[in-house]
Order: C-alpha cells, then sequence, then structure tokens
C-alpha cells in the first residue's frame, strides 16, 4: 500500500496550501476571535471552498460531488490544520454528510448533499451527552407520534450546531444507556419548534453549542429504526480519521517553525539550535511526526478501500495523532521560551487547538482501549 501521495494528490495539496495560507491564516481565527464573530468562521470563505469543490470533494457526481476519495480529503485537513483554518468541513462535510449519505432515502439524500456541496446548507451532529467521549451512552429518547417521532433529551459539544441548517441527532428508541442496539438517527430542522441552541465557547477557540429538545419534531429518521448505530460507527470512524489529518497538519506546522526558531534564535552568542539537547528533541518530534503520517495515510487508504480493518486503524491514528499533536505543541511552546506564553505569538493557538483535537471522539487512552478490544482483548 503507497503511503507517499499520488501526483494529483500532490497538485491539491500546493493548491490547497496557496489558497488556506492567503485566505485563512492563524491571524484570520484571531480576528475572529478578538471580535466575538456570531458565526464563528467565515461563510464568504466557506462558499469559496465550495466552488472549488473541496466541500464535496468525496461526494458522488449525482450529489453535486466530485467522487474523490479520504485520501485527497486528508490533504484538505491537513493543510487546514497548518493553519488552524475554522470551517464547517468537519461537522457538515464529513459527520453530518456521512449520516445523510448511508442514512438517508432518495430524494432528500441527493437534495441535502447537494446543498452541502454548493455550501448553502450546514449540518451537525448532536451526539454527545457527557464529558467524556461514549458514543452509545444516549439518553435522549425518541418517541413515535403519529407517522414520525419526537426527541426529548439534551446534547452537549455539537460542532457548529449554532449555524447549522440541519441536526442529525442519535436518540434511543429502546434499550438503556450504553447500548448499541436502539440507537437511532433522526434528521432536525434547527429552527423547529421544541429545538433550543446555545453556542458555547471552546478554549480553541472554535465552534460548539448545547441542544435542548422538547418533544422535537423529526423530519426523517436515518438508517434503521433502532439500527443507526452502524450508520454512526461508520461516519465516527471517516470524521476521526479526518481529524486526525488535521492534527498532523498542525503539528507539522509546529514543528517547523519550532525548527525555524531553533535557527534564528541566539543564546550566549550562538544559534541555541547547535545545542545537543534541543537536537534530540527535536529529532524525537521528527520521528514521531513521520509516524504519524505514516499511519494517518494508511488509514485513509483502507476507508477509500473500504476495508474491515478501518475501525481498527482509525483507533491506532487517533492514539498516535493525539501524542503527537500534544508532544509537538508543548515542545513548541518550551522551545520558544517566555515569547510562547505571550498572546502576540501564534504558538498558544497551536497549543489549544491540539488540546481539544486530542479530546475530540475520544483521547489516546480511549482509543488504545477500543483498538484492544476490536483485537479480542
Amino acid at each position: 500500500m503507497a503511503l507517499a501521495l499520488t501526483e494529483e494528490q500532490k497538485i491539491l495539496q500546493s493548491t490547497a496550501r496557496e489558497f488556506i495560507s492567503a485566505n485563512a491564516p492563524v491571524a484570520h481565527l484571531r480576528g475572529l476571535r478578538d471580535s466575538r464573530d456570531a458565526t464563528g468562521f467565515s461563510r464568504d470563505l466557506w462558499k469559496e471552498m465550495a466552488k472549488l469543490g473541496w466541500v464535496g470533494l468525496t461526494f458522488d457526481e449525482a450529489s453535486g460531488g466530485s467522487d474523490l476519495g479520504y485520501a485527497e480529503l486528508a490533504v484538505l485537513f491537513e493543510e487546514c490544520g497548518r493553519t488552524l483554518a475554522p470551517t464547517p468541513f468537519l461537522s457538515s462535510a464529513v459527520l453530518g454528510a456521512e449520516c445523510v449519505r448511508r442514512g438517508a432515502a432518495e430524494p432528500l439524500r441527493a437534495q441535502i448533499l447537494s446543498g452541502v456541496a454548493q455550501g448553502e446548507t450546514l449540518l451537525a451532529l448532536a451526539l454527545d451527552e457527557r464529558a467524556h467521549f461514549a458514543p452509545y451512552v444516549i439518553e435522549t429518547k425518541a418517541e413515535k407520534s403519529g407517522e414520525g417521532y419526537v426527541l426529548t433529551g439534551e446534547k452537549g459539544f455539537v460542532l457548529d450546531g449554532h449555524v447549522a441548517d440541519r441536526l442529525v441527532v442519535v436518540a434511543r428508541t429502546s434499550g438503556a444507556a450504553g447500548d448499541r442496539d436502539g440507537v437511532g438517527l433522526f434528521l432536525v430542522d434547527r429552527l423547529a419548534k421544541g429545538v433550543t441552541v446555545s453556542r458555547t465557547g471552546m478554549v480553541d477557540s472554535r465552534n460548539a453549542a448545547r441542544v435542548r429538545l422538547d418533544r422535537a419534531p423529526a423530519e426523517a429518521v436515518l438508517g434503521e429504526v433502532g439500527g443507526g448505530a452502524d450508520v454512526l460507527d461508520a461516519a465516527l470512524d471517516r470524521g476521526t480519521a479526518v481529524l486526525c489529518a488535521e492534527i498532523l497538519g498542525l503539528a507539522t506546522e509546529a514543528f517547523e517553525q519550532t525548527v525555524e526558531y531553533l535557527k534564528t534564535r541566539e543564546q550566549f552568542g550562538v544559534k541555541i539550535g547547535t545545542f545537543q539537547a534541543l537536537k534530540h528533541r527535536a529529532s524525537v518530534m521528527f520521528a514521531e511526526l513521520e509516524l504519524a503520517r505514516s499511519i494517518v495515510r494508511e488509514t485513509m487508504n483502507a476507508i477509500d478501500e473500504d476495508g474491515p480493518d478501518v475501525p481498527a486503524l482509525v483507533s491506532v491514528a487517533k492514539a498516535r495523532c493525539s501524542d503527537v499533536g500534544s508532544l509537538v505543541s508543548r515542545e513548541m511552546l518550551q522551545m520558544h521560551g517566555g515569547i510562547g506564553m505571550t498572546d502576540e505569538a501564534d504558538i498558544g493557538f497551536y497549543l489549544k487547538r491540539a488540546r481539544v483535537a486530542e479530546l475530540t471522539f475520544g483521547d489516546a487512552s480511549y482509543h488504545r482501549d477500543r483498538f484492544a478490544t476490536l483485537q479480542g482483548y
């Protein structure tokens, strides 16, 4: 299995790096934070990404997409990670879109995905109900009402939930919290009666929301009633995989900036990059990054081939990237010294984003445990 980028992927990488660095540098995120922007990202920039075909990159042509794979999508996420570009890519074009693609019937499926691909429709997955990631610990109830369902419960950490047009709500039709069976996915209009959405601020200046449902009507059921875990698992694996690519991007950029600083910063009349201890620490970061890069690319290839080892590879990738993101961002701070503690430097943005991404969809410990379970231990 090739772990190097193809020529087409290299062209995509070059184009994405040029566009994102010009239009969404870290200063863009800083500006959104400082102005307390109500949306949390640039809708105009999102529309431009849609015009470039990036938003619907993995969608089929009937849904307005480019019919490419996750190996290509990972290239985009890695470049977004380099500049910490705030977009609804993960929430809408991956998590929400995968649930719709796998669970919605035609013509609803094509209608929604086409809107997402054009940058007109935003989706958000309303899943978490606990402080720690536990995808089957669901107490939100879905009750039959006439020919449809009404939902009652509360969700936290809904990525981009405050601006989503539709929510994919995970609710229970039967069983107890923690059971995989009895979980369903329901499409809900964010503006529907009984839906209350409150934006929450995150340490990395990204978007999340709390969603309260009080007998909110569902537009449609995604997948089988009570059997939505298959759809949910596939969407979460793909969302986790592209998040790994974003972590890889931010860690790579943090490493490169740190190495450049070591080459230019002088102490006691010499470049600090000549200090043997710092050379050793930089070498460790480089080695860890290359290991992470290999597993991320192998995971994306497996997803595109729809291989049976996707869940295990995703957990290996998330555990590895969580560790690497934490390591490199902390080393970036320490090697820059006092300047790294100031808000004028961008270092804190990388550190905070790495920490939030590490905990999103389960940290390294969660995924090591999941990997062991998948291997039969």
